[in-house]
């Protein structure tokens, strides 16, 4: 691994996963056509570390990226953004994803993940001691749906973090394009099990909990199996969240749509953000709403989430703040 650092001294999120260079459309219309693009970083997990960071909160990323410029890309966005870097630099490329804005309202994605340096990612890639000083270990559905490789880095992670007495966080973050629901729901199954807490949107929920329907019957559903708390993600209907057999509701935060990506790692970056500061659920939640809200109204996946000065600026209903 390069650049290996000791945990930070205040508690802090620790995370790992795949991180793609992102070419996007700038305009409409097919890409057989010719466009112009525009190139970025994204990542599930990566873009939750961003969120917190931009928070005032201390998260590390742990992966693999190609030797290459697409690479460095990536490891100069993250750090750029106060995110501590454990990287590999493999000789495998780095990962892709190609972003076709194909009319004014709808999009479609293709990623390029087979063989690259982020399918590479083993258990022997996760420093015992990052994990195991951290207050929250951060995981998602969509790394070990790369690979028996990162399957195994991620349930090493969880060892470890289970272990050590630290705390759980599962994103189900259901990938169609990655894997069937019953190859997933094997999987991930047994990490929810072992998770404090996790993130699903109503289907996602449903894979793991089947014939539940309403956001109550699947976060207690997903509770039963052994987290403490289960937060329903509804989109512009908000969340629904069961935390230590306590319910709580959580409204949208009404804005413009611009663009929905990312909008779910958003969320979990605003409530995690905010379980790192010792916030109590409500804070959590409306925190998470707000970074949700900031992510679906600008561009990007991560590049819109606020600073926390600027939690306050949706509160505003001028356009402009003087």
């Amino acid at each position: 691994m390069s650049n290996p650092q000791p945990p930070p001294r205040d508690p802090y999120l620790v995370t790992l996963g795949d991180v793609l260079a992102v070419m996007s459309a700038r305009n409409p219309g097919p890409f057989a056509l010719g466009t112009t693009l525009r190139l970025g970083v994204a990542g599930a997990e990566s873009n939750v570390a961003v969120g917190v960071s931009r928070l005032g909160g201390s998260a590390t990323w742990i992966g693999r990226v190609g030797d290459d410029e697409l690479g460095d890309l990536v490891l100069r966005e993250l750090r750029a953004e106060g995110v501590t870097t454990v990287a590999a630099r493999d000789p495998a490329p780095t990962s892709l994803l190609l972003k076709e804005r194909r009319t004014s309202t709808h999009s479609r994605t293709r990623y390029y993940r087979t063989h690259t340096a982020g399918a590479r990612l083993a258990a022997d890639d996760i420093p015992e001691h990052l994990v195991a000083g951290a207050a929250i270990l951060h995981i998602t559905g969509i790394t070990p749906a790369l690979g028996e490789g990162p399957a195994a880095a991620v349930t090493r992670a969880v060892d470890i973090a289970a272990d050590a007495g630290v705390t759980i966080s599962l994103d189900v973050n259901f990938r169609s394009l990655l894997w069937s629901e019953a190859e997933a729901r094997s999987v991930l199954r047994p990490l929810l099990c072992r998770s404090d807490l996790v993130f699903a949107g109503p289907h996602e929920a449903a894979l793991v909990v089947p014939g539940a329907y309403r956001p109550e019957e699947l976060a207690k559903g997903i509770c039963d199996l052994g987290p403490a708390g289960a937060v329903i993600k509804l989109g512009e209907e908000g969340a629904y969240a069961l935390l230590d057999g306590q319910p709580h509701r959580q409204p949208a935060v009404p804005v413009r749509v611009h663009d929905t990506v990312g909008a779910g790692d958003a969320f979990a970056a605003g409530y995690l953000a905010e379980l790192l500061a010792g916030e109590p659920p409500e804070r959590r939640l409306r925190t998470a709403a707000l970074l949700g809200a900031f992510a679906v109204s600008t561009a990007g996946d991560w590049e819109g989430l606020p600073r926390r000065s600027e939690l306050g600026l949706l509160d505003h209903h001028d356009d402009i703040v003087r």
